[in-house]
This record gives C-alpha cells, sequence and structure tokens, in this order.
C-alpha cells in the first residue's frame, strides 16, 4: 500500500476557493494510486483571533481551555475539505486528534506527540477513504485536547508520515520551495532544490520560516523525507533529505536573518565561579531563551562584561529579571533594541577552510560592524546593526554566490 502524507498550511486553506484547489490537489495524488492521508491547520489567521478572544475574556486564561478553543480552527478546515472531496464524489471524512486517536505529552499549548493509533485510519483508507486528520493537536493521558507549539501542523504531518509508514511527506505551503534567503528581503534570492536535515534545521532555527525547527527535528530524526512546494504552482519544491543524498558546489547554502532581536550587556560584573549561572538561572526558570552568549575579561581578572541576546518580546521580563537578581553585582546594563542576527549555513563549511575569514571581510568591505559572534559546525552567526540587515544579505548572497540555482 504506497501511502503518502499532504500537509496543507494556513494560507493554502484560506478561503474555499483554496480549498476547492486543495481538494483537487489530493484528488491528483489518488488518481496516481496513492492511499493519501490529509493534515490540515487552521484557515490563516483564525488561531490567532480565537487566541485573541482567550486574551479579551480573562488576563490568564487557562491554557487546558486555552487548547479546547484553539483547536477548533483546523477542525474547520478540516471539515470544509472533507465536505468539498465528497461533493466531488469521493469517500472522505475528517478526523480530530482525538478520535485517532494522537496521544500527546507534555504541558498544555506545548505538547508534543508520543504515539499515533493507526487502526481506524488503516482501515479507512483500505475501503477507499480519504481521511482528512487536524494538525496541531491531540489528547492527553486524562483524555483532554492539547496543542503543539505554533505551527505544530508540520509536525503532525510528518509523525503521521512516520507512524503510517509513508512513502514521503508533502509539505504545501504559499511558498514555491525553501530558498537560499527570504525573497521578500532580496530579488536575488534563488530555490533550493535539495537541502539536508541539518541545514535546514539551523536556517528554520535561525529565522527562515518556511518550516518549523521541531518538524525538522522530527524528520531528521526519523529520516522522513520532506517535499516542500507551493499549493498555487505546479513547478517542483525543495526536497529536504539526507545529507549523502545532496550533490551541491556551494559551501554555504542558505542566509537566514532574524528581526526581533534584543541585546542586553551587563558592565562589571564581579567575576567568580558560577556568576554566569546566576545570571541565566532566572531566564531558564521564566522559559526565556537565550541565544548568542559573550564574555570579556578586565586586564585585573576581577571584573567581566558579559552580552547576550534574547527575543526582543522577552525583554521586559529579562530586564526586570536581571535587576531585581539579588546574587547579582554589576556596574551597568546596557540594552540595544535595534539590532538584528545574520546567518550562514552549510555543510560544506566543515571541510572549507576560510568561510569565516570571507564572511567577515565581505562585511568589512561595506563597513558593517560585527557586536557578538557565534558558531556552530555549519553555520556562522553575527549580530549586526538591524538598519544593515538587507546589506549584509545581499552581500553575503554574492559573497558565496548564491545567486546562481541551486
Amino acid at each position: 500500500m504506497k501511502i503518502i502524507v499532504l500537509k496543507f498550511g494556513g494560507t493554502s486553506v484560506g478561503s474555499l476557493e483554496k480549498i476547492i484547489k486543495v481538494s483537487k490537489i489530493i484528488i491528483s495524488y489518488i488518481k496516481k494510486k496513492y492511499k493519501v492521508i490529509v493534515v490540515s491547520s487552521a484557515m490563516s489567521g483564525v488561531t490567532n483571533e480565537l487566541l485573541s478572544k482567550t486574551k479579551k475574556i480573562a488576563r490568564n486564561f487557562p491554557n487546558d481551555e486555552k487548547d479546547v478553543i484553539l483547536s477548533t480552527g483546523e477542525q474547520i478546515s478540516c471539515a470544509l475539505i472533507a465536505g468539498k472531496l465528497k461533493d466531488f464524489g469521493y469517500m472522505s471524512r475528517s478526523w480530530l486528534g482525538w478520535q485517532l486517536p494522537i496521544i500527546t505529552k507534555g504541558d498544555h499549548s506545548s505538547s508534543r506527540i508520543i504515539k499515533i493509533k493507526k487502526n481506524k485510519i488503516l482501515n479507512y483508507i483500505k475501503k477507499g477513504g480519504i481521511p482528512i486528520i487536524t494538525g496541531f493537536q491531540g489528547v492527553n493521558n486524562d483524555f483532554r485536547i492539547t496543542t503543539l507549539d505554533r505551527g505544530g501542523s508540520d509536525t503532525s504531518a510528518i509523525l503521521c508520515a512516520k507512524f503510517f509508514k509513508a512513502e514521503k511527506c508533502i509539505i504545501y505551503t504559499d511558498v514555491k520551495g525553501v530558498y537560499t534567503t527570504d525573497p521578500k528581503l532580496t530579488t536575488n534570492a534563488k530555490k533550493i532544490n535539495k537541502i539536508s536535515y541539518e541545514e535546514m534545521l539551523e536556517m528554520a532555527s535561525l529565522g527562515s520560516k518556511v518550516m518549523q525547527p521541531a518538524s525538522i527535528q522530527e524528520a531528521r530524526l526519523n529520516r522522513i523525507e520532506i517535499d516542500v512546494r507551493s499549493t498555487f504552482s505546479k513547478t517542483a519544491g525543495t526536497t529536504i533529505t539526507k545529507k549523502k543524498n545532496i550533490f551541491s558546489n556551494n559551501t554555504i547554502r542558505g542566509i537566514s536573518f532574524t528581526k526581533n532581536d534584543a541585546k542586553l550587556t551587563l558592565i562589571g560584573v564581579k567575576d567568580k565561579p558560577g556568576i554566569a549561572a546566576s545570571i541565566f538561572k532566572p531566564l531558564y526558570e521564566n522559559s526565556i531563551n537565550v541565544d548568542m552568549v559573550v564574555q570579556n575579561v578586565s586586564a585585573g581578572g576581577k571584573e567581566t562584561d558579559l552580552t547576550f541576546t534574547i527575543k526582543l518580546e522577552d525583554l521586559k521580563k529579562t530586564e526586570k529579571l536581571v535587576k531585581n537578581n539579588i546574587f547579582l553585582e554589576y556596574r551597568k546594563l546596557i540594552i540595544n533594541k535595534d539590532v538584528s542576527k545574520v546567518s550562514i549555513v552549510g555543510v560544506g563549511m566543515i571541510t572549507t577552510p576560510g568561510v569565516t575569514y570571507r564572511m567577515f571581510k565581505a562585511l568589512a568591505k561595506k563597513r558593517i560592524n560585527i557586536e557578538v559572534i557565534s558558531t556552530s559546525e555549519i553555520k556562522i552567526s553575527v549580530l549586526i546593526d538591524k538598519k544593515n540587515l538587507k546589506k549584509s544579505v545581499e552581500i553575503l548572497h554574492q559573497e558565496f554566490k548564491l545567486n546562481n540555482s541551486l
């Protein structure tokens, strides 16, 4: 039995006209003799609208009830798709997470899928049915509806591909695939034909919005090949696959960036064992993610300046935690909200010397100052002034010859 999982994002099901288009795409795979399992997101804008209602009615709306409300978005889109497929003469129905069930573990609003019961769906597709499964949700051991992190429908689809042993998972979205950088920022961006799990995971973590990092990690761990393509174009998309399947002359495969960063610098921190841990412990306890970290020790060795970056949305809470930290002694706190992070990504840099030099030289030529640096085996990230973001991306795109088709 040839099973394929098709996932449709919010922009793909954002209107009734688009749902008709989606239904026709599903039928095209049925005609190719596939057994199709569909996973759908909520219609674009619906989840945000539902979330705003919870904020308006109560300051601290409980997460378990929030999950019940947010899960209705996917129910609507799935029912509309199933209804249109029936109208076209096909056997179809919507399946809610708890009806399979999709079993989750963890806190409400950030649960993770641990198991998907297969029997009901397998019996249904053997009879010729097309199941339309709600993404982003499941049910816990207390039989309460749970939701995953935002963007969790990708993860739902990839884990459906895992548990149902699908040949492939195809993610339909509003872009033609994964690009070397955001085409909205520069017209030089090119679509990548194939990219490794590792490269895609770095790009997603560093700001690329095509897929969520958690879904890429699940695909990598379970070796599930993903195609990312447009609902509105017949052109081939991007295949996310194992490193050994990638053949590219490009050392760098893509450039990611973020615009929602804040930099905090603590001047004159008393330098002693455990001081860094005492700074970051309250942030950890409040679920604040620290990204880049730089520590400079004074010539005398008694004081240190410590710089770190966080998401801009966490700035107020972070500032308060730092100032109220009774274990922390420092002379001054400097905050900068006008920064952006730019990252180059590519498995080729593992075996290619000089990549760091080329990046820094290219930025220096355009008089772009680097404030903070962080690296891994396959990425280099720099923090720069936000006003230089577009210029930085374009010069690095040119430096690493990403203007050519990949």
